[in-house]
């Protein structure tokens, strides 16, 4: 993210709009960021570490519906069907075969390829509602698949998985685990951030613009659509196959239709067309339900509502969705660019262009 002009930062080179980092306060930033998040798994008890681990979980299948929907501007509704493909993927060959971590993750990429282009043919000729409804037969499809697996076998309670092993290093502590999922989740975030000032990159963001000007362009429409809908299931599918690492077990009541919903939201919240906006969503949606269970803490309402918990987390989430749409579109990225600028600018005032008379 490039610095506002009025800053004083300016690219004199071509070479520097290739540049991750343009300015020295964002690589000094990024050096405190990085110190923090190596510190934190020192400092942080149980619960703060738990909620770490599904953030940068969360993190992995944030960005990767971000590509889609964000910048390539596919709607798809079968994200937990992706995760849940992946998770099984790993269940089934950990099951069957006592495959091991480094043979379960990459299988579960190519599985995720394989529904990505299948999938993703419908939008060569569906946009819309239309694309959505084709997509939300994935989830039905993988769920009804999963579901058969387990009660022909007998997994009523889900398929049990234990933890990976990398020579005689089993990973099982939550601070080992904090490690891993960190250097997924900036592995993610640093291959999409590159994907998107590629070629195939700048061609999703043309047909998210207008498919029509793409084409005349010389884009590749279909290629572009399916090339988008392929990278996308690929990362899901990794993210499902770490869940299930994660959690040590496998089942399709951990990938209800909510999760979808949830994923969407993380994207709408953090801010459409940004890789930061997916991370920065990832964080509210994950912290959100342990928010209002603190206030209602702090209200003295836990026992009175003790009964509606759900109902009022479903209803706040719902709420939240729902302002961020109508006030903020641009999510919690567009308010973090905002306070940026007020920073930089300072002590300036800023002023729209339509004032200048």
């Amino acid at each position: 993210m490039s610095a506002p002009r009025s800053s004083g930062y300016f690219r004199t080179r071509y070479d520097r709009d290739f540049a991750l980092l343009d300015t020295r306060t964002q690589k000094s930033s990024l050096a405190v960021l990085a110190i923090a998040l190596l510190v934190y798994p020192f400092i942080a008890g149980p619960l703060a570490m738990d909620l770490a681990n599904q953030v940068l979980l969360g993190a992995v299948g944030a960005i990767a519906l971000m590509l889609l929907t964000g910048y390539a501007g596919q709607i798809s509704l079968g994200h937990a069907g992706l995760l849940a493909a992946g998770a099984f993927t790993t269940g089934i060959l950990y099951k069957e075969l006592g495959a091991p971590f480094w043979v379960t993750l990459p299988a579960s990429a190519l599985v995720g390829a394989a529904l990505g282009l299948i999938f993703g043919l419908p939008s060569l000729r569906l946009r819309g509602l239309y694309l959505a409804v084709s997509t939300l037969a994935l989830h039905f499809i993988v769920i009804y698949l999963g579901s058969e697996y387990e009660s022909k076998r007998g997994f009523s309670t889900g398929i049990l998985i234990d933890p990976p092993t990398i020579g005689t290093w089993q990973l099982y502590d939550a601070r080992e685990w904090y490690f891993v999922l960190l250097v997924a989740a900036i592995a993610t975030a640093l291959f999409s951030l590159n994907l998107l000032r590629s070629k195939t990159g700048r061609a999703w963001r043309a047909i998210h613009g207008r498919e029509a000007v793409a084409g005349a362009l010389g884009i590749s429409v279909q290629r572009a659509k399916l090339t988008a809908f392929v990278v996308s299931s690929i990362l899901t599918s990794v993210a499902g196959c770490l869940f299930a690492y994660f959690r040590g077990f496998v089942s399709v009541e951990a990938f209800s239709l909510f999760l979808t919903i949830q994923y969407v939201a993380m994207i709408i919240i953090g801010g459409m067309g940004s890789i930061l906006g997916a991370i920065l969503g990832t964080i509210f949606v994950i912290l959100f339900p342990y928010l209002i269970e603190w206030a209602m803490d702090a209200l003295n309402l836990t026992e009175t509502l003790s009964s509606v918990v759900f109902a009022i987390n479903y209803s706040a989430f719902g709420l939240v969705m729902l302002l961020f749409l109508i006030f903020e579109p641009q999510g919690l990225v567009g308010i973090w660019r905002r306070a940026q600028a007020w920073f930089l600018l300072w002590p300036f005032k800023q002023k729209p262009l339509s004032s200048h008379k």
